[in-house]
């Protein structure tokens, strides 16, 4: 569970919720956090989130990553 007191920072550029707006999402049962900014990189390049998401990898396949 996530603490309350916890200043939560975006999963690629590492900025804190307190200078961008974050968003929350949910993969492999954790959830983590992406600015607004970087939301484009998720949608178009999700390449360049690997190592970044715990459990995702440059070889998964887009149709993996669908609900």
């Amino acid at each position: 569970m996530n603490n309350p007191d916890s200043i939560y920072q975006c999963l690629n550029c590492n900025r804190s919720e307190t200078e961008i707006p974050l968003v929350t999402l949910r993969y492999n049962r954790q959830q983590e956090w992406i600015c607004t900014q970087c939301l484009p990189i998720m949608i178009h390049q999700p390449e360049q989130l690997t190592g970044k998401l715990a459990g995702f990898d440059e070889n998964t396949p887009v149709s993996d990553l669908k609900p």
